[in-house]
């Protein structure tokens, strides 16, 4: 049947050290802050795609400059690549027309 373990006399289990947890409790802050980034971003997105949508063309530049910039910003601080974010872009001016 099953066979237990055996102790192999190193005493109690490795703990983790600090500097793993404080790089932990980083990267949870790290998430919230990059989640709640990108939710700003679809929703500066969706914003842009429901003026599309009603032909809204006053709105339209200032959506899209919106859009612009948040990804431009995600990119500087690093939650979006460079690439993502100019086809993110690309594809949003292309519905302009």
């Amino acid at each position: 049947m099953a066979e237990e373990k055996k102790d192999n006399g190193k005493g109690k289990p490795k703990q983790r050290k600090p500097s793993a947890l404080k790089r932990d409790l980083q990267g949870q802050k790290r998430n919230v802050r990059n989640r709640s980034f990108k939710a700003k971003v679809n929703t500066a997105v969706r914003s842009f795609h429901e003026t599309v949508s009603k032909k809204d063309s006053a709105n339209l530049k200032s959506k899209l400059d919106d859009v612009y910039s948040l990804m431009d910003k995600g990119v500087k601080k690093g939650i979006y690549k460079a690439n993502k974010a100019n086809r993110v872009k690309s594809r949003l001016h292309a519905l302009t027309k």
